[in-house]
C-alpha cells in the first residue's frame, strides 16, 4: 500500500504515522506485532491517537533539542503543506501563543491529520494541589466544506474532552491477571468541573468534507504532554500524563 513500507495486518499500528507531514530528508517507520495477552480493540481515532502522541510528542523533543520555539519549528518544516500550516497558524493565533502566561502555567502545541482532517491545538495547562489542570484547549479545523458548523464544534470538543480523560486518567490495572476496574467508579473520566475552556476556530474550505468525530483526539494528547514539559522540564513518553513525572 505505501511505498517501500510493508504493509502491517492491523493497519491501526502505523495510521497517522505513515502520513507524516514534515519535510525532513529521512523517515524510518517500524512495526513490531507483540501479544500483550490482554484483549485489545477499538478506541475513539483508532491508531491516530497513540501515533499522534508518538509523532507529536518525538516533534516537540526535537524542537527542545534544535533551541527552537516548538510553533515555529513544526511550521518551518510545514513549508509544502499549506493546509497543516493553516491550522497551525490558528491555533497558535487563537491561543496568544507567545503572549505572557501566569505564574505556574505554560501551553504546548502539537498537530495531527485524521480520517482526511487537519487539526492544531494548544493546550494551556498547570498543576494545581499535586494534579494536573487544563485551563485551555485552542483548536483549529480545517475538515473542508461546513455545513453546520456547530456540529464540527460539538464534535471537535467532545474528541479532546475524551483526549484529555485518556491523557491524565486512562489506566487499567491488574492484579492477579485480573482488570481491576470495573466501572466509572473506578474508571474515572473528566469531570465538568475539571472541564476547559475550549476554543473551536474552523477553516471556511471549498474542499471536501471530512470526518470530524475522531480527529479531536490525535492532538490534543501530546500538546498537554508538551505543556507539561515546557513547565516542568521533565519529558514524559507514556501514558497517562502525571504531575509529579
Amino acid at each position: 500500500m505505501f511505498e517501500g513500507i510493508a504493509t502491517p495486518k492491523d493497519m491501526s499500528a502505523i495510521e497517522g504515522a505513515i502520513e507524516y507531514p514534515y519535510g525532513v530528508g529521512n523517515i524510518d517507520i517500524r512495526h513490531t506485532h507483540t501479544d500483550p495477552g490482554v484483549p485489545v480493540t477499538w478506541w475513539r481515532s483508532v491508531g491516530f491517537s497513540h501515533n499522534g502522541f508518538a509523532v507529536e510528542t518525538f516533534m516537540d523533543e526535537l524542537a527542545h533539542e534544535a533551541g527552537e520555539d516548538p510553533y515555529q519549528f513544526r511550521r518551518k518544516l510545514l513549508a509544502k503543506e499549506p493546509r497543516h500550516q493553516e491550522v497551525l497558524d490558528r491555533a497558535a493565533r487563537l491561543a496568544g501563543w507567545g503572549e505572557p502566561l501566569a505564574e505556574g502555567r505554560a501551553r504546548g502545541i502539537a498537530l495531527f491529520r485524521s480520517f482526511g482532517t487537519y487539526v492544531a491545538q494548544v493546550v494551556e495547562a498547570g498543576i494545581e494541589h499535586g494534579e494536573i489542570r487544563v485551563y485551555r484547549v485552542a483548536c483549529a479545523v480545517d475538515c473542508g466544506q461546513v455545513v453546520n458548523p456547530r456540529i464540527v464544534e460539538d464534535q471537535i470538543e467532545g474528541g479532546i474532552l475524551f483526549g484529555l480523560t485518556a491523557a491524565l486518567y486512562g489506566e487499567i490495572t491488574l492484579e492477579q491477571g485480573e482488570v481491576q476496574q470495573s466501572n466509572f467508579h473506578d474508571y474515572r473520566l473528566m469531570r465538568q468541573y475539571e472541564r476547559p475552556e475550549v476554543m473551536v476556530d474552523i477553516v471556511d474550505s471549498e474542499a471536501s468534507p471530512t470526518g470530524v468525530g475522531e480527529p479531536g483526539v490525535p492532538p490534543v494528547i501530546p500538546a498537554l504532554g508538551n505543556a507539561l514539559f515546557a513547565l516542568t522540564g521533565q519529558r514524559q513518553r507514556s501514558l497517562p500524563l502525571t504531575a509529579d513525572a
